[in-house]
C-alpha cells in the first residue's frame, strides 16, 4: 500500500521541502517518475503557471523524471494516455485551486481508477490545498458555500486548508454542518504524511496541523505524530 500527504497550500516553496522531501522517500528517492495534476488551478487559467512551477520545484529537490499531466477537466481525466502516465508514476501531485471543479474532474474517471491503482502499488499521493481537499470524506467549496462529498480516501474528515491564513475561520460553520467528523486544520508550507492502510500520521514544515473532533482541539507540530481516529 502506498501513502498519502497532505498539505495546508503555499506549495512549492521554503518549509514544504521538510514534507515533499519525505514524500519522495517514501516513493522510492529522486529516481522515480513524478507527475503533476494541474486541474485545480484549470478554472481561472493559472494551471499552466502552476505546473510549471512544480516541474521546477520538484527538479529542483533533485527528481530527474517529473511531468506537469495535461489533466484539467473531466473528459482529459478520461484520455488513456493520462491515465497510463498515472499508473506507472510513483508520485502523485494534485495542485491547489478549486476543489469542486477538481473533484468533478476526479471523480468516476479512468484517471482516478489509476491514482488508486498506484497508490495501491506503493505509491505517494499528494495534494495541497484543493488537492488534499478532495481526497477527504468531505470538503467546503468555498464558491458554493456548500458541503460537497470528496473522493473519501480519508474517512469522517474535512480539511480546512491555509489555517494559519484564513482556514480557521471556517471551524464554527463546519463545526455545525459536520458534527460527526473531524476537522484538519493544516497551516501554508506545512503538511501530514501516512500510510493509506494505518491512522498514523506524521507532521512536516513550517507550521502546525489542528485536530477539531468534537470538543476536542489538538495542535501538532512538525516531527509530531497523531491519529485521527479517537
Amino acid at each position: 500500500m502506498g501513502y498519502i500527504s497532505l498539505a495546508g497550500g503555499a506549495e512549492f516553496g521554503g518549509k514544504m521541502a521538510l514534507l515533499d522531501g519525505r514524500a519522495l522517500n517514501l516513493a522510492g528517492g529522486m529516481d522515480i517518475v513524478v507527475s503533476i495534476i494541474p486541474a485545480a488551478a484549470a478554472p481561472d487559467n493559472n494551471h499552466q503557471r502552476a505546473g510549471a512551477t512544480g516541474l521546477d520545484w520538484f527538479r529542483r529537490l533533485g527528481v530527474a523524471s517529473v511531468e506537469a499531466l495535461p489533466l484539467i477537466d473531466r473528459a482529459t481525466a478520461d484520455h488513456p494516455e493520462v491515465a497510463t502516465a498515472l499508473r506507472r508514476s510513483h508520485l502523485i501531485y494534485l495542485l491547489g485551486g478549486f476543489p469542486a471543479h477538481l473533484a468533478t474532474s476526479l471523480r468516476g474517471s479512468r484517471s482516478w481508477d489509476a491514482i488508486q491503482s498506484a497508490l495501491s502499488g506503493g505509491a505517494v499521493l499528494c495534494g495541497s490545498s484543493a488537492g488534499a481537499m478532495v481526497l477527504c470524506e468531505y470538503f467546503f467549496d468555498p464558491r458554493s458555500e456548500a458541503i460537497v462529498p470528496g473522493l473519501h480516501l480519508i474517512s469522517g474528515a474535512c480539511i480546512l486548508p491555509h489555517h494559519n491564513r484564513f482556514g480557521k475561520s471556517w471551524k464554527p460553520r463546519l463545526s455545525e454542518l459536520l458534527p460527526g467528523s473531524t476537522l484538519i486544520g493544516i497551516d501554508e508550507q506545512t503538511g501530514m504524511i501516512g500510510a493509506e492502510d494505518s491512522d498514523s500520521w506524521q507532521v512536516h514544515g513550517r507550521g502546525t496541523v489542528v485536530i477539531y473532533r468534537q470538543n476536542q482541539e489538538m495542535t501538532f507540530g512538525n516531527g509530531d505524530r497523531f491519529a485521527l481516529a479517537e
